[in-house]
């Protein structure tokens, strides 16, 4: 056990109770074999040196190969035993998956086979709705990834994130006596006693959930959201399909390893484990909210008149029932209207005012993305309601962006750059926005920027949704990466877009935003905001004037008795002390390991020499444990160098 403690140290690995017995083991079976006598001649007499250096080297024999068994290639069928009933538990999904994306003729470009390529733009068509025909078919949980990829405009061709944005699953409602068993489960109570009326006809039925209209014993009229019963095992189950895939994507494809498939699909699931947490929405719902009215210019708890929270310019949000919210069930205000991808009929009825309506609407995100912080990450047309009074109303905040004041404040340098059409303050907007790295030419940069706002914001005629995504690959073709919060808002707007040509074909984006950067500039120059903001200075930076006199103070006097001098730390970042640590440590022990291991082979090859029993020399018992020693020492390299990393 001695020698697994040595062994287990000079390797520097952490091993459990079992190995090292086992290691114990090998230590003592590796000094067996030496000490034994190999033929009548040999001494009995025991080298204890020698067995002792002998049990470390099979003892770090046996953990090196341990080790590439636990934690290297064979990592897998060590563990094969455990994850057998989950293999055999998605074999069935992977049957499944596997013959629609055959049955689609996608199969060739998951696995990297496609030697083609699609530059025809028909057959880029074709696989398109495809993938979308496939995605519908595969269920939920693919159906939400693609609305995700639907947006990404910085990711896809044009064409796929148009076929993709038709994406629909229309499910089957949940039987009512299994939504009654939830209710029942998250209310603790049935829901004829915590409800006045109920309607068991769902208004809606999604993947993962299913909408009913109800009222409270007050009188108020709620929607009731009802997570599906198993709706978290079969997305557990998908997301790990889904990560496997990413997986095979980044190592088999050029496109996998461009856009990073394995941390696409782990945003995908962060964000999708929030919507499974009804709790999170409704915090989600209140936030944007309480922000949307800061946003405005009003009080969060003010009314508009109705005894409603403000949200905004005429975009009313759903007041949430906290009490009778809880994981899988939602309750909130209901909302009288229909969804804006069926409102047309609605808005020639009322001759209501497209153009305002779509105005409103921007407004509202671009306030909560700039100035609340705080927005809706998902404004589709299906999640915007035109109201039976005229305005408009947002729903489903399962997804959620949040930005903090400094971005928010380089968001809007950045509208005031568009809307002075200034390519210089422009990259300077940007580069604040985004992660830069250590070198990047500014000037080359800016001129990049001249040409993007000169073809898409001094032209004539509203941009197309190309402006994202030229914007996208213009800051990844510098290096240049996009924090997920930034991305976040720009996809919103990429998203809202769509809900805006439908009030509005053509909605012309960077005027309207254009028009809200005057706005903000104006208000931000208003006596009112100017002095809270001087006092908002003044007060993060008296205590800094305060000290300065002091500080002045001390350095002059310093100066005077010939005292100041300048410290500089080298090697002041801890990952540069460890990385020169271990390449001294190895260069050393290489070194070391090889003169020992050389002045160990003269030593047995010496003629001569004082003698310890009548066949055994001193020498010889010197050579033997210089390249024992020699050997652990090069193992140890060697070890370090190649170990598999966790």
């Amino acid at each position: 056990m001695i020698m697994a403690v040595l062994a287990r140290r000079v390797l520097g690995l952490r091993i459990g109770a079992v190995r090292a017995l086992l290691t114990g083991v090998a230590g003592l079976l590796a000094a067996g074999v030496v000490g034994t006598p190999m033929g009548p001649q040999a001494s009995r007499t025991p080298l204890v040196t020698v067995q002792l250096g002998a049990a470390l080297l099979g003892a770090m024999i046996f953990l090196v190969l341990s080790e590439a068994v636990v934690g290297g290639p064979l990592r897998g069928m060590v563990r094969w035993p455990g994850a057998a009933r989950r293999r055999l538990a998605r074999s069935r999904r992977y049957t499944q998956l596997s013959g629609i994306a055959v049955r689609h003729g996608l199969r060739r470009f998951l696995t990297g086979r496609s030697r083609g390529g699609t530059a025809n733009p028909q057959e880029q068509a074709a696989l398109a709705r495809s993938l979308r025909l496939a995605l519908e078919e595969a269920g939920a949980t693919f159906v939400k990834l693609g609305q995700v990829l639907s947006s990404r405009h910085d990711l896809l061709p044009a064409v796929f994130a148009d076929e993709l944005s038709a994406l629909q699953h229309e499910v089957a409602a949940e039987p009512w006596p299994d939504i009654a068993r939830v209710l029942a489960e998250e209310l603790k109570a049935p829901p004829e006693k915590v409800f006045a009326e109920f309607q068991t006809e769902p208004l809606a039925a999604g993947s993962m959930a299913q909408v009913h209209r109800a009222r409270l014993h007050d009188g108020r009229a709620v929607a009731v959201k009802v997570q599906r019963p198993g709706a978290r095992q079969v997305v557990e189950r998908d997301l790990d399909i889904l990560f496997r895939i990413s997986d095979m994507l980044e190592r088999n494809t050029a496109w996998g390893r461009t856009v990073g498939s394995r941390e696409l699909v782990r945003g995908f699931a962060d964000s999708l484990h929030e919507e499974l947490d009804f709790r999170t929405e409704a915090r989600n719902t209140a936030a944007v909210a309480a922000n949307a009215a800061v946003a405005a210019g009003e009080e969060p708890e003010g009314a508009d008149g109705d005894g409603r929270p403000a949200a905004g310019p005429r975009v009313l949000m759903p007041e949430v029932h906290h009490r009778l919210s809880t994981e899988r069930v939602l309750v909130v205000e209901w909302l009288d209207g229909v969804t804006l991808n069926r409102a047309d009929a609605v808005l020639d009825a009322q001759g209501l005012d497209r153009e305002r309506l779509a105005r409103d609407l921007f407004g509202c995100l671009l306030g909560q993305i700039v100035i609340g912080g705080v927005f809706h990450a998902d404004p589709h047309s299906g999640n915007v309601l035109v109201l039976s009074d005229g305005r408009l109303g947002l729903v489903d905040f399962g997804s959620v962006g949040r930005i903090d004041r400094m971005l928010r404040g380089s968001l809007r340098e950045l509208l005031m750059a568009i809307d002075r059409n200034d390519p210089r303050a422009l990259s300077d907007a940007l580069l604040d926005l985004v992660e830069r790295p250590d070198e990047i030419d500014e000037e080359r940069f800016t001129r990049a920027l001249g040409r993007y706002t000169a073809r898409h914001l001094a032209s004539s005629g509203p941009p197309g949704r190309e402006m994202f995504s030229d914007l996208f690959l213009l800051v990844a073709q510098y290096g240049l990466t996009v924090p997920p919060e930034v991305a976040a808002a720009f996809r919103a707007l990429a998203t809202v877009e769509g809900a805006l040509g439908r009030l509005v074909p053509g909605f012309d984006l960077v005027e309207e935003a254009r028009a809200f950067a005057a706005t903000e500039l104006s208000r931000r120059l208003s006596p009112q905001h100017l002095s809270r903001s001087l006092a908002d200075e003044a007060t993060a930076v008296l205590p800094m004037l305060l000290r300065l006199p002091r500080r002045a103070e001390r350095i002059s006097s310093a100066l005077e008795q010939g005292r100041l001098g300048i410290n500089v730390r080298l090697l002041a970042d801890e990952r540069d002390r460890r990385f020169i640590q271990s390449l001294v440590r190895d260069v050393l022990l290489t070194f070391l390991g090889g003169l020992t291991g050389v002045l160990g082979m003269l030593l047995l090859s010496t003629q001569g020499g004082p003698k310890v029993t009548g066949s055994l020399r001193l020498f010889d018992i010197f050579g033997y444990n210089m390249l024992l020693i020699s050997s652990v020492l090069v193992l140890r390299v060697l070890f370090t160098l190649t170990k598999p990393r966790r």
